[in-house]
C-alpha cells in the first residue's frame, strides 16, 4: 500500500518530496464503468409511450364530447335569441297589433304571421290572445284552439327556451304583443326546428375533430420524445429493476462498515450513508459541497480528488482513515464520483505498537551486542589473570551505565521521561548518533501534560535519530540534543538534529498526515508522527514550528495549566530494558 506523495529521500521528516526523493510508483486509478444489461431494452419505453397515446387518445376524445356539449348549448342559445328575434318581430307588426287589440281584420293575423314565418324559416309563428286562444298556426286547423300551456309574457318581458310542440321540438322564443295604445293584448310564439340545430353542430363538429387529432398528433409525439428521454436517464431499466437496484443500494449502503460517499459532476454529495457520517462528522449532508461541508485541509483534498492516489492515509482527530475515490462514468459520460472511507484506526494504533516493540528489540539488541563485547573483554582479562582489571573494567562499565541515567536523573524528574530518554539513547548509540540532553532542561516528577509529552519526546527523538543516520556525518559526529523545559508558564521541548534539514518551502507541508521522506519499514505508514504531533500540540493550545536548511530544529510549546489531563489510557508504552534498572519507556503514541 502506498501513500500519496510517500517518497524514499535522505531526511527522516514529514511528507512531500525533498529533491532528489524517489516516489514509489502507483496503481493508475481506474474509474468506475457501469455496465448496464440490455435485457428488455425498450419496454420500459415502450410501456411509458402506449400509456401516454392511451390517456392522450381518452382525454381527447373526452374533450371533444364535452366540447360538443358545449357547442351544443352555445348554438341552442343562438337559436332560442332568433327564435326570439323573429317573436319581436311579429310582435311590432301594427297589423298584427291593430287586429288583436280591436278585433276584426278576418285572416290578417294568419296571413302577416305566415309570411313572417316562410321568410326566416321558422317552424312556426303563432299569435296567441290573453285568453290562450291561437290565431295563427302553420297549420289553420289549430286557429281557434287554446294553447296547452299558460300565457308565459303577462310579466311583460321575453321568454326563450326549448319547446315540444305540434310541429315537433324546436328552439322557442316568445314575444309579448301590445296593442297600439301599449295594452298588452297577447304572445308571439316563435320556433326554429332542432334539426336546424343538429345540422349546424354537425357542420362545425368536423373542425373541432381536426383540432383535436392534430393536438393528440402533438402530443404523442411529446410522449415519443419524452419516453425516449426517459430511457437514456434510466439506461434502459425497467421500473421494476430500478425499484430493485434501489432496495439494494439502500441495504447495502447502509449494511456496510465502510463509509460511502458519492458525488454528482457538479461537486455535490448525491449518496452518504451512516458510516461516511460518522467517520467524517458530516450531518445531513446531501445536496451540499464539499467546501460547504469541510474547511481546508488534507480530508478536503482527499475527498474532491485534488489528492491523488490509492489508500490516501489521512488524521482527524477520533480517526485515522484511508480514502479512496473513484471516479464513475457510463459511456463515455462522467458521472461523478465515489469515495470509500475505511477506519484504520486501530490498525495504525497496532502498527505503531508494533513499530513500538521494534524499538524495544533494537534496543535489546543494541544492549546484548554491546553486554557480548563486553563479557567478551572480561572474559578475555580474567583468562590471562588480570584480575584486578578485570574487577576495575566492571565497576568502569557498571558506573558508566548509572552515570547516563544520573545525568538524565538531573534534568527530569519523571521515571517515565528519564526512560524514554535512556532507552533511545541506547538506540542511538548502536545507530552511531550521540543524543545529549541539554544543560538547561529541567521537567519535574509530576509534570502537566505528561502522556503528551512523552508522545511528542518519541517521534520527534524517532525523527531526528533518523534524520542525522540519513544525512552525511558532520565533523563533530551525529549528533541530536534534546532541551525539555517546564516554566512558569508553559513546558517547552526543542529537538535538534545534525541531518540535512527541512527542504526550502517545506515547513507548513511537513505537518501533514502521510507527508514523509522516509522509507516505509513495512509497519506502520510513514508521515504520521510529526502529524500526530501537529495536532496534539494544536489540541492543546500550543505551537509547534520547525527551521528550515541544514540542521533541523523543532520547538513545541504546551501552555500551562494543562486543562485537560490526559486518561492513563490515552497513551499505549512499552517498557524496555535500560542500564542500571532504570524505568523506561519506549516511543508512544496517542491513540486518536
Amino acid at each position: 500500500m502506498s501513500l500519496v506523495g510517500h517518497n524514499h529521500a535522505t531526511t527522516g521528516y514529514g511528507e512531500g518530496a525533498g529533491p532528489g526523493s524517489k516516489t514509489r510508483a502507483k496503481a493508475p486509478v481506474m474509474p468506475i464503468r457501469i455496465r448496464i444489461g440490455r435485457a428488455g431494452k425498450g419496454r420500459l419505453s415502450a410501456r411509458i409511450l402506449a400509456n401516454q397515446l392511451a390517456i392522450l387518445a381518452l382525454s381527447g376524445a373526452i374533450g371533444f364530447v364535452l366540447f360538443a356539449f358545449a357547442q351544443r348549448a352555445e348554438i341552442d342559445r343562438s337559436y332560442e335569441q332568433r327564435a326570439l328575434a323573429i317573436a319581436e318581430t311579429t310582435a311590432a307588426e301594427p297589423q298584427i297589433q291593430q287586429a288583436m287589440e280591436y278585433g276584426g281584420g278576418g285572416d290578417i293575423v294568419q296571413t302577416v304571421a305566415e309570411r313572417i314565418r316562410k321568410a326566416s324559416g321558422a317552424s312556426y309563428v303563432v299569435v296567441i290572445d290573453l285568453h290562450g286562444i291561437r290565431h295563427s298556426h302553420p297549420t289553420p286547423a289549430l286557429i281557434g284552439e287554446p294553447v296547452g300551456e299558460p300565457i308565459a309574457v303577462l310579466d311583460g318581458l321575453p321568454h326563450v327556451g326549448s319547446d315540444q310542440g305540434a310541429t315537433g321540438r324546436s328552439a322557442n322564443g316568445k314575444a309579448p304583443l301590445k296593442g297600439p295604445t301599449g295594452t298588452l293584448v297577447g304572445e308571439v310564439s316563435a320556433g326554429i326546428p332542432e334539426r336546424d340545430v343538429l345540422g349546424e353542430l354537425w357542420r362545425e363538429l368536423p373542425t373541432f375533430g381536426l383540432y383535436a387529432t392534430i393536438a393528440t398528433a402533438l402530443g404523442s409525439m411529446a410522449a415519443f420524445l419524452l419516453a425516449r428521454r426517459l430511457k437514456r436517464t434510466t439506461f434502459g431499466l425497467e421500473l421494476e429493476e430500478i425499484a430493485g437496484l434501489l432496495q439494494d443500494r439502500e441495504a447495502m449502503l447502509h449494511g456496510i462498515r465502510e463509509g460511502v460517499v458519492a458525488f454528482d459532476p457538479e461537486g455535490r454529495v448525491t449518496v452518504i450513508n451512516d458510516e461516511a457520517r460518522h467517520l467524517l462528522g458530516l450531518g445531513t449532508a446531501l445536496g451540499s459541497r464539499l467546501d460547504e461541508l469541510l474547511p481546508e485541509g488534507r480530508l478536503r483534498r482527499a475527498l474532491d480528488g485534488s489528492l491523488s492516489g490509492t489508500d490516501i492515509t489521512v488524521l482527524t482527530d477520533d480517526h485515522c482513515l484511508a480514502v479512496n475515490r473513484m471516479p464513475v462514468t457510463l459511456h463515455g459520460r462522467a458521472l461523478g464520483a465515489v469515495v470509500t472511507v475505511r477506519d484504520r484506526t486501530e490498525l495504525v494504533g497496532l502498527l505503531r505498537e508494533l513499530d513500538s516493540v521494534r524499538g524495544l528489540t533494537d534496543a535489546l539488541r543494541a544492549q546484548q551486542h554491546e553486554f557480548t563485547n563486553r563479557m567478551h573483554t572480561l572474559a578475555g582479562l580474567l583468562d590471562v589473570g588480570e584480575y584486578e582489571s578485570a574487577y576495575e573494567y566492571a565497576v568502569e562499565l557498571a558506573g558508566a551505565d548509572q552515570e547516563l541515567t544520573e545525568s538524565v536523573r538531573e534534568h527530569i524528574g519523571n521515571a517515565l521521561m528519564v526512560g524514554l530518554i535512556v532507552a533511545k539513547t541506547t538506540v542511538a548509540a548502536e545507530r552511531g548518533v550521540r543524543i545529549v540532553l541539554g544543560e538547561d532542561s529541567a521537567l519535574g516528577e509530576q509534570p502537566p501534560h505528561l502522556h503528551r509529552l512523552l508522545t511528542i519526546v518519541g517521534n520527534l527523538l524517532e525523527n531526528a535519530l533518523d534524520a542525522a543516520v540519513g544525512g552525511p556525518a558532520p565533523a563533530g559526529g551525529r549528533e541530536v540534543r534534546l532541551t525539555v523545559v517546564e516554566a512558569t508558564t508553559e513546558v517547552l521541548v526543542r529537538v535538534a538534529d545534525t541531518g540535512p534539514g527541512i527542504p526550502p518551502g517545506a515547513a507548513e507541508s511537513i505537518f501533514e498526515d502521510g507527508w514523509s521522506t522516509r522509507p516505509d519499514r513495512g509497519t506502520a505508514r510513514r508521515g504520521l508522527g510529526l502529524a500526530l504531533v501537529h495536532r496534539l500540540v494544536q489540541r492543546h493550545g500550543g505551537t509547534i514550528t520547525v527551521s528550515e536548511g541544514s540542521g533541523a530544529v523543532f520547538t513545541v510549546t504546551l501552555p500551562l495549566p494543562d486543562a485537560a489531563p490526559a486518561p492513563q489510557g490515552a497513551l499505549f508504552t512499552t517498557a524496555l530494558p535500560v542500564p542500571a534498572g532504570a524505568l523506561a519507556a519506549a516511543d508512544g503514541g496517542e491513540r486518536w
